[in-house]
């Protein structure tokens, strides 16, 4: 596929995507592709491929004589990264925030633990590395910097745990972190508490101290859930 071909599907699924996660195609309703055919000018090959990927994330189903209808929310792929994105993008942007944050709170605080006990030297230096550039990036309105920041470091958390699901969890949370500052569900310079409370955590990874790195991230976690009953109750 040309890169313009990329950017009509892209463009395509993303349409479709917002429009069925945000209420536009109730469940049940019928996806008419001819018609997504006409209102993008694109072909009826890049609309099956497009089919494919949202049947993929368990947003369509295809059957004959019916066509391509919407599934129930229920079963959606709630995990996948761009169905989070679109969740996001909606109006149901608090809920969503809400729940992809609870599950940070249950997950992150064990994954910290694990870090403390299985981390590798370099995993080590990169937690201490990412810390230090929020530090850096959390004064002067620097949110796109402290975001890089924020969700590697979040990610070498991850990774570091040793549990390969727990580490297939980076990209949900980047997308979470990353749709928090794009909706501006961020206060313009982060929380120096929480900035602090993630050098605490770089350190009690050093230090192979696992209570102490599970319990910091568990209060990162409740402060997230705190900004949100300001930010998007």
């Amino acid at each position: 596929m040309t890169t313009e071909g990329r950017g009509l599907h892209t463009h395509v699924l993303d349409t479709l995507g917002l429009a069925i996660t945000g209420g536009e195609y109730p469940e049940g309703g019928v996806v008419r592709t001819d018609e997504v055919a006409r209102r993008f000018d694109v072909s009826r090959t890049v609309v099956r491929e497009v089919v494919r990927v949202l049947e993929s994330m368990h947003l369509v189903q295809s059957r004959r004589r019916v066509g391509v209808t919407v599934r129930p929310a229920a079963e959606w792929n709630v995990y996948d990264p761009r169905v989070i994105r679109w969740r996001l993008a909606g109006n149901d942007r608090p809920r969503q925030l809400r729940s992809l944050t609870v599950l940070r709170s249950a997950v992150e605080p064990v994954a910290a633990g694990l870090a403390a006990t299985n981390a590798t030297p370099e995993q080590c230096a990169a937690l201490t590395e990412q810390a230090l550039g929020m530090v850096a990036t959390s004064r002067g309105h620097q949110l796109e910097g402290y975001l890089r920041h924020d969700v590697a470091f979040h990610r070498v958390v991850l990774d570091a745990s040793g549990n390969e699901m727990f580490a297939r969890l980076g990209d949900v949370v980047a997308e979470v972190l990353t749709g928090r500052t794009r909706h501006e569900v961020m206060f313009h310079d982060p929380d120096p508490a929480a900035v602090t409370l993630h050098v605490q955590v770089a350190e009690a990874v050093r230090e192979r101290d696992a209570a102490r790195a599970e319990e910091l991230t568990r209060q990162i976690a409740v402060g997230a859930l705190q900004e949100l009953d300001v930010l998007a109750p």
